[in-house]
């Protein structure tokens, strides 16, 4: 009692900033989840070929990965994430508003590739404000943040369902043989055009071929919606600029938010204190430097191994985590639609909702739960029960039902994974780590190659290798897990009050 107390306390004496970052993450999920259902329209839009439209999806994941390990730089003052964070809010509002003038692929690819920038910042920024504002009792606070990141990847494609093309935009005078068409309808499965319009036909464009002007025009609304919707985010992070005087029109004072230092301080119980445990004053916040400072820090030196080989062990978990939920809400549609399931399109196109759907559930549920069970206990429950999904999805390959199960299932456990895992590893780290940034970095990486992986697999194996890299992925991360745990045992920070006799008790 005395806990939660203390932590709706902590959030009333910080309720703006927690809401603003928790709005920032609203913007990246209504950025991150657009591009599948929109992607015919934006084809039509730039008269371009599925092999030209699939640099979009590269350039965004790839300056996604790069904005995330560039966050950090942002991270020495409270003036600095701020407006890095305006910035980036307002960017995304800006791309949306420029996609529908985006005539040719390449600029849309360039497009895509800032709104990429501005989702790395805010990933890295928001995380890290939070995990610096309430430390030890972030736990909470960072499962709301990823349920925003849910919410607004769910709520996109609903926005811009209802202006969707029916009709196909391609003139139906060009006939291919069968072996060019069924290519074509593969990779238009696995970028995911799952409309009801886009169906196997005995006449079909080629690659690269003129398209009809003006298909695709209604689908601009649903852009300035999503602009106008995410508009009040930057609206509300100048804000919060203004109340902490930190607008250039403004006399500088000491912000009103609570530094690191006192809440360390705060959150601690007095009994427990000593003078080893207690931060330093006037002291930067190491665990918060950009990829490139923790590497180059010299105080880096005389650290123990175990203090690098916990950055690494977490990053690689969700390196596996966030890879698997990137290349399965990417290529559910096209394996369900292989044989030997064969699901209707229309039906198949359900499975990316769902999956983003108990995504964002699972969330909401992690945000009580996580102020009762520790977060290296909520991990290793997400990673057995991301192993055991999948081996049962391998298990019952030829049912329907058992996919839509698991799939459901598998968005509930990884949802609230990285959420608990960065909480557990700056837990570990006593916040003397970079643990922040490898782990935003080692998750971006992860989603951007483990879709390009399982994309070229799947190509060349067939659709029952979706699975079984599945069930590999899902091995990999509970072994780094297990690495993780054992780092922690050995290393010379470890409090008392260890966290991994909590986790072997679930064994």
């Amino acid at each position: 009692m005395g806990c939660d107390g203390r932590v709706s306390g902590l959030l009333r004496r910080n309720l703006q900033p927690t809401l603003t970052y928790w709005s920032a993450f609203f913007s990246f999920g209504l950025c991150l989840a657009f591009l599948g259902p929109t992607l015919l329209d934006l084809r039509c839009q730039t008269h371009s070929s599925l092999p030209q439209i699939s640099w979009v999806f590269f350039s965004q994941q790839l300056c996604l990965l790069l904005g995330s390990a560039l966050g950090g730089v942002f991270k020495r003052t409270l003036a600095q994430s701020l407006w890095a964070l305006f910035t980036s809010t307002l960017v995304i509002s800006l791309v949306f508003a420029v996609i529908p003038l985006c005539r040719d692929v390449k600029v849309l690819a360039l497009v895509m590739a800032l709104a990429g920038l501005a989702m790395g910042c805010i990933d890295t920024v928001a995380n890290m404000q939070l995990v610096r504002m309430y430390q030890k009792d972030s736990a909470v606070f960072l499962q709301v943040l990823h349920f925003f990141v849910g919410f607004g990847a769910l709520l996109s494609p609903l926005i811009a369902d209802p202006f969707l093309s029916e009709a196909s935009c391609l003139p139906a005078n060009i006939t291919v043989n069968a072996t060019s068409r069924s290519h074509l309808f593969h990779a238009a499965r696995v970028l995911g055009q799952h409309h009801a319009g886009v169906q196997p036909r005995p006449n079909h464009t080629l690659p690269g071929l003129p398209l009809k002007d003006g298909a695709g025009t209604r689908v601009s609304y649903a852009f300035w919606i999503m602009a106008l919707i995410n508009l009040p985010v930057p609206m509300a992070v100048l804000f919060l600029l203004s109340k902490e005087r930190l607008l250039t029109c403004c006399p500088q004072r000491t912000p009103l938010l609570l530094s690191a230092d006192e809440l360390a301080l705060e959150t601690q119980p007095p009994e427990k204190e000593d003078a080893s445990s207690l931060p330093r004053k006037n002291q930067p916040h190491p665990g918060h430097e950009s990829l490139f400072s923790c590497c180059q820090r010299k105080n880096c030196r005389g650290a123990p191994y175990s203090f690098f080989a916990i950055h690494i062990t977490a990053a690689l978990v969700l390196f596996m985590t966030d890879g698997m939920t990137g290349e399965y809400s990417a290529f559910v549609y096209s394996y369900a639609v292989e044989k030997p399931l064969s699901v209707g399109h229309k039906v198949a196109g359900y499975l990316p909702s769902l999956f983003w759907g108990f995504i964002t559930l699972g969330r909401l549920i992690s945000i009580p739960v996580s102020s009762r069970v520790k977060p290296a206990t909520m991990v290793f429950i997400n990673v057995v029960g991301v192993l055991v999904t999948f081996l049962f999805l391998l298990i019952c390959s030829y049912d329907v039902l058992f996919l839509f199960l698991g799939t459901a299932s598998l968005g509930l456990f990884l949802s609230s994974t990285f959420p608990s895992m960065l909480a557990y590893t700056e837990d570990i780290l006593q916040y003397t780590g970079c643990a922040t940034t490898v782990l935003v970095t080692g998750a971006g990486i992860g989603e951007m190659a483990l879709q390009m992986l399982v994309g070229s697999i799947f190509q060349a194996q067939g659709s029952y290798s979706f699975l079984v890299c599945g069930v590999i992925f899902g091995c990999l991360a509970f072994t780094f897990y297990i690495l993780l745990l054992f780092f922690h045992r050995i290393h010379p920070a470890l409090s008392s009050e260890t966290v991994v006799s909590d986790v072997t008790l679930t064994y």
